[in-house]
């Protein structure tokens, strides 16, 4: 039986780094309270103090703080990315997350000792994108894209030394993770220098007779009948016409839950398991964590008496979007 993966969760405030730290997280990732943070909403994120409160409370339980730099420096600006790493290493953050290369090489020669990690939104789907970072920047981890089968994952496990850091529970990202050209293209904004796919300020709620349309910089995502409730129009997430035939082509609106398959990933050897939502509220943050810290606590013994419980399920459903959940990529014929 292998070791189990760590628990990662999120925290955009102080009480949401609590609330995954006192319900069984074993690290808890952050960003600064800027655009060096893909997640930089009004409201959220850490300032100097805050993170320092944060830090002192996290390892005083003896849990790791991995804190995302995961935007790419803007051009006449790389000192202020440089400074963000800087500024972690002086906090004494357990992991610095990023994305742009150019940053891990500042890091990687600037602090030679500071442990780093690929975010997501470095995109790298393949062991040789994985093992290059290590050769060149000495990554320690690297998370992969929410687009992979299982089988996949396990074909890059193998293939490197680098611990390997899969998302189990949240929303889907299915494009460049974070770096999607469709809202790009449809909005004139990148996600990861914005912060956000699908901005609100593009999102339209258009009522019509006997239904809603939803419409994103004036695209139309989706159409609900009136009995149906209207999800917000993620451009990935809208049905769409294809081949005469109109479905979710893309992505469907529910959350990912890997629940079920636990037992592979461990078996495959994933060092960590991430929770999606630096967004969220420290209610979500508690009820995330204490339900997966529960399943994954019970493959400790091995998988051989492993039973999902239904109230796991019964829990994150009430947290999904749609109350709805799915294995993604990790287990679906594309079509």
């Amino acid at each position: 039986m292998r070791s189990l993966p760590e628990l990662i969760c999120p925290a955009g405030s102080l009480p949401a780094l609590k609330a995954a730290v006192d319900n069984g997280a074993d690290a808890v990732y952050l960003g600064f309270k800027n655009d060096t943070n893909a997640r930089n909403f009004a409201g959220l994120n850490f300032d100097a103090k805050s993170m320092a409160d944060g830090i002192r409370y996290a390892h005083a339980k003896g849990r790791e703080i991995l804190l995302a730099i995961n935007t790419f420096a803007q051009a006449g600006r790389v000192a202020d990315w440089e400074r963000a790493v800087d500024d972690a290493v002086a906090q004494g953050v357990d992991a610095i997350i990023l994305a742009d290369v150019g940053l891990l090489d500042y890091a990687a020669r600037r602090h030679p000792q500071q442990r780093l990690h690929l975010s997501v939104q470095g995109s790298a789907t393949s062991y040789e994108a994985i093992n290059f970072c290590q050769h060149e920047f000495g990554i320690r981890r690297a998370v992969l894209p929410r687009v992979l089968t299982l089988a996949q994952v396990e074909q890059v496990v193998t293939n490197t030394t680098v611990e390997i850091e899969v998302f189990g529970f949240g929303s889907l990202c299915v494009m460049n993770e974070g770096r999607c050209w469709l809202s790009s293209y449809a909005c004139g904004e990148s996600p990861n220098t914005v912060g956000a796919c699908s901005p609100a300020k593009y999102v339209k709620w258009d009522k019509q007779p006997g239904s809603m349309e939803t419409r994103l910089n004036g695209i139309l995502i989706d159409r609900f009948a009136d009995d149906e409730p209207a999800g917000y129009p993620t451009l990935c997430k809208g049905r769409f016409e294809v081949r005469g035939e109109t479905y979710y082509a893309l992505e469907e609106p529910v959350s990912l839950n890997v629940i079920a398959i636990l037992p592979e990933i461990v078996r495959i050897g994933v060092r960590a398991i991430k929770v999606e939502g630096r967004q969220r509220s420290p209610a979500y943050v508690a009820q995330v964590t204490r339900t997966l810290r529960a399943a994954l606590d019970s493959l400790a013994n091995g998988p051989a008496g492993f039973q999902v419980k239904p109230a796991w399920q019964a829990d994150l459903a009430k947290l999904s979007e749609g109350s709805q959940a799915t294995l993604g990529a990790y287990n679906r014929p594309w079509r």
